[in-house]
């Protein structure tokens, strides 16, 4: 029998206005992109709504109807359900009907969409409790497998998945760490007793996430029933699909045919009697573990070297991350919610892709999703960010030291405009 696991990622960023120098220091709104430019967050988020989350969707939820075998899994970041629930709850109301199905599962990942793992276990923590109870707030689901941010994974993160409970962790089933293997199977993280691994196909995953629409691919058009011959043909016991949800209308418009393809591929595979749909812990349940991968480095679904450079290959990316991590212990003593709230936004991984220098197909990749001019206008636009909110943090403690009670009513007292005018900027 082969299964095929379907895990779909939803994820939108608060992206970061072009924030200036002299901004330090009086506005401490960073989000609020205007409405006629391409960094307001409401705009974005209602664009891929009505592009991709709502089509896609209401095609999933004919699928569930219409085929009592097909499942799939999602993971959705905290910062993007709290987008949908305020600008595009429509989408809230489909994805609860997908909850309501019980053939689809809700993944576990940090709230924020963050590195946190490898820079504060402590903040990673918390991120991962944030998103849970938002999980079984809304889909009144326990996440019970956990993906990390841009699937990157570690032993460590196998580890800390097994300490914690969770059935089954998610990573990129690159070639360099199989060793020879297939991606096809269920296997174990390096020193875990009971968490299961499960990697993902990125050659057929990639074929439809990336080589779709491409006309120079040798294999264009993709159709079902090609796929369907492909998944036939490959070895293992479960065809791990894992892609991002915008795959569908935003990365691949509606005239590629994506939706088209879609709505026929789990007819096209059910026509073989061999196969059926399993959600990551339905896999894990089911199917025996191949043995242990060992993964001592980070690997990631990005880039052509997919690990961590995506994020941190360049002193721009290495600058940005570490001044913001080294705010952490500043920002929890502010007992400052707003400054915290605005700090973890800062952390979501998308400020630093922006900042990547490479060239050629990766650099192209970059470029499309940056909404700003260059990597270098990025980094200046969130290097003023930083700036402001150290402002803020000094504040918050001048205010405390100077208080005759240094109360907590003192330490969230917010910087006025007033205040501002004698920083020197």
């Amino acid at each position: 029998m082969k299964n095929v696991c379907i895990y779909l990622q939803v994820h939108q960023p608060y992206r970061v206005k072009r924030y200036g120098l002299f901004d330090i220091g009086h506005d401490h709104a960073y989000f609020g992109g205007d409405e006629e430019n391409d960094l307001n967050n409401a705009r974005v988020l209602q664009k891929v709504a009505a592009k991709s989350y709502l089509p896609t969707a209401q095609r999933l939820l004919a699928l569930l109807e219409r085929y009592p075998q097909f499942r799939f899994s999602l993971s959705i970041s905290g910062i993007a359900l709290e987008q949908l629930e305020r600008d595009a709850p429509d989408v809230i109301d489909l994805f609860r009907l997908f909850a309501k199905s019980r053939r689809v599962e809700f993944l576990g990942e940090t709230y924020y969409h963050s590195l946190s793992f490898f820079y504060s276990r402590p903040e990673f923590e918390r991120q991962v409790r944030m998103h849970a109870e938002t999980i079984e707030r809304l889909f009144e689901q326990s996440p019970r497998v956990f993906r990390n941010t841009e699937l990157s994974y570690t032993n460590a993160l196998g580890a800390w998945a097994d300490e914690h409970g969770y059935l089954g962790i998610l990573a990129e089933g690159w070639d360099p760490v199989l060793g020879g293997r297939s991606p096809n199977h269920v296997y174990r993280p390096m020193n875990a007793r009971r968490t299961k691994l499960l990697l993902k196909n990125y050659k057929l995953s990639d074929d439809v996430a990336f080589r779709f629409s491409s006309r120079d691919w040798n294999e264009w058009p993709l159709t079902t029933e090609k796929f369907g011959q492909w998944l036939s043909a490959a070895d293992g016991e479960t065809m791990n699909l894992f892609m991002d949800y915008e795959t569908f209308g935003e990365h691949q418009w509606e005239d590629t045919g994506i939706f088209d393809f879609l709505s026929a591929l789990p007819g096209e595979l059910l026509k073989n009697p061999q196969i059926t749909f399993m959600t990551p812990s339905g896999a894990i349940a089911a199917l025996p573990d191949r043995g242990v991968i060992d993964v001592p480095h980070v690997t990631t679904w990005a880039d052509t070297d997919r690990d961590l450079t995506a994020w941190l290959g360049n002193e721009l990316q290495q600058a940005a991350i570490g001044t913001l991590y080294g705010l952490e212990a500043r920002v929890h003593a502010a007992s400052d919610a707003s400054l915290l709230e605005d700090w973890r936004r800062l952390q979501t991984s998308d400020h630093f892709y922006y900042l990547c220098t490479k060239w050629s197909a990766d650099g192209d990749v970059h470029a499309y999703f940056s909404p700003y001019g260059s990597p270098y206008e990025a980094y200046k636009i969130y290097m003023h960010v930083l700036k402001d909110l150290e402002w803020r943090l000094r504040v918050n403690e001048s205010s405390v030291q100077t208080s005759p009670h240094g109360s907590a009513t003192a330490a969230r007292t917010q910087p006025s405009r007033e205040a501002a005018v004698g920083v020197g900027v």
